[in-house]
């Protein structure tokens, strides 16, 4: 597959998790995490997915991975649905789509070597010695900035961005082509952030990966990605060029994330743009557009009918501004 040409493609992804209640414990209600999702992800690309808290990116990362199944939609990995591989193909699926976790503490295994942990996937897929496992290791996190002497020690012994490394080294020992990375770095301090987004930039020029990098830090995401997608309660409200959306946004939700961005060098109280009011529940979803309750442009369409996703320009957006 050359670069450029798709290889993940999201069809009107849904995800509801149930609610249940009484004494037979009956389905009542669902928590709407993701709502219609649909973009592609071409080979070698960065496609970032940026939001507040709570509106389903790290849902939809999960749902891509397989992890969770979609309540409707579907997710295709080079032509294959991820959700209907069964054996070895499944198999092969988990291999070529890797995750690189937000907490790089909690989601090591404290009880297991460095060696252990990044060679745990070698294992599992079978086909190599112990030997030439121990030497991809070592290759692996010489790769990654750490040094062989890094093998036998456990998770609690590295600071956070070494643990981190840690992480990208487990998932791309298994030499994959597709990673989601899930905040990789918003549990790290400022000053080792750079470090790891440079890191992973550095590994995707010398070997093509394709990232889905989701982010709240609208800075780290227009640094990493050549496109991105603006997600709210569950839908993609924008998408385009990375350029584009930072130097153009289209979606009232899109500018206010951007107007949020405190600006030190203004003789201006640096938060005076805070978007106002609260992410509805994913329980009982607004009529209309999701957003109408917080946006100060909605007008009484925005209230009871629901924009569908229109194209402007190279950019797409769900907004009744733009009929």
């Amino acid at each position: 597959m050359a670069k450029g040409d798709v290889l993940v493609r999201l069809d009107n992804v849904v995800k509801h998790f149930p609610i249940r209640g009484g004494v037979l414990l009956r389905q009542v209600d669902s928590v709407k995490a993701v709502n219609g999702v649909s973009f592609d992800i071409r080979e070698g690309e960065t496609f970032g997915l940026v939001g507040e808290s709570g509106c389903g990116k790290s849902t939809l990362g999960s749902v891509v991975l397989g992890l969770d199944a979609p309540t409707s939609g579907s997710v295709t990995f080079d032509g294959k649905d991820v959700h209907k591989a069964r054996g070895a193909q499944r198999r092969d699926l988990h291999r070529q789509m890797q995750v690189v976790f937000q907490d790089p503490f909690e989601s090591l295994n404290p009880r297991m070597t460095v060696e252990e942990i990044v060679g745990e996937g070698l294992r599992i897929h079978g086909g190599l010695s112990k030997e030439e496992i121990h030497d991809r290791v070592m290759e692996m996190l010489a790769r990654v900035g750490l040094e062989p002497g890094h093998a036998r020690r456990y998770p609690h012994e590295f600071s956070g961005g070494q643990r981190q490394r840690i992480g990208i080294a487990r998932a791309l020992i298994v030499e994959p082509r597709f990673i989601v990375c899930d905040e990789p770095v918003s549990a790290l301090d400022v000053s080792v952030q750079a470090q790891i987004i440079n890191l992973l930039r550095d590994l995707q020029r010398q070997y093509g990966y394709a990232y889905l990098f989701v982010a709240h830090g609208l800075n780290v995401v227009r640094y990493m990605s050549d496109r991105v997608g603006v997600m709210y309660l569950g839908r993609i409200v924008e998408l385009a060029d990375t350029d584009d959306i930072f130097r153009q946004p289209l979606h009232p939700y899109t500018q206010a994330l951007l107007d949020a961005i405190p600006d030190v060098d203004k003789g201006e109280d640096v938060f005076s743009h805070v978007l106002s009011g609260d992410v509805p529940s994913p329980v009982h979803l607004p009529s209309g557009c999701p957003f109408h309750p917080r946006c100060p442009k909605a007008t009484d369409k925005c209230r009871t009918v629901a924009p569908g996703m229109r194209r402007v320009g190279a950019a797409q957006v769900m907004c009744h501004l733009y009929d």
